[in-house]
């Protein structure tokens, strides 16, 4: 059971993972040990499962920025896995859904005749439905 003081730890590690244990401790009314300690704690039940950074897709070139909702056409979805580990300069996440489909993908394309290319290649296993992010 986590406490007040374990939510406002992973509140400042998920701010800002790279802050020094005393640092942190500060931020929680904790000495650094005490505070490594309950770090260390959190990560070995799993509450942390690891760290991260966030990158800026445009900054690498990735101008476009896509949800695409997949329908399989059947209930073999191998074909369609098969095809999405092919193309995984593209895929941020592929997240299995119940709803209006059978996935959705978030993916990064530098241009449009990049992205047609990709839908062209996956109309071949799946049928989709696509959103593009304007702003977030």
């Amino acid at each position: 059971m986590l406490d007040k003081t374990d939510i406002h730890i992973l509140d400042e590690l998920s701010k800002n993972s790279r802050i020094s244990m005393k640092e942190l401790g500060e931020k929680v009314h904790l000495t650094g040990p005490a505070t490594s300690a309950r770090v260390e704690k959190l990560e070995d039940h799993g509450v942390i499962e690891g760290y991260t950074i966030k990158l800026n897709q445009a900054k690498l070139g990735f101008s476009i920025h896509a949800f695409i909702t997949i329908i399989t056409q059947n209930i073999n979805h191998k074909p369609y896995l098969t095809f999405i580990k092919t193309q995984e300069e593209y895929l941020i996440n592929n997240y299995k859904i119940s709803g209006d489909g059978c996935y959705l993908l978030e993916c990064r394309f530098q241009s449009y005749e990049i992205m047609d290319q990709f839908l062209e290649e996956l109309n071949e296993f799946a049928n989709y439905k696509l959103s593009i992010v304007i702003n977030k």
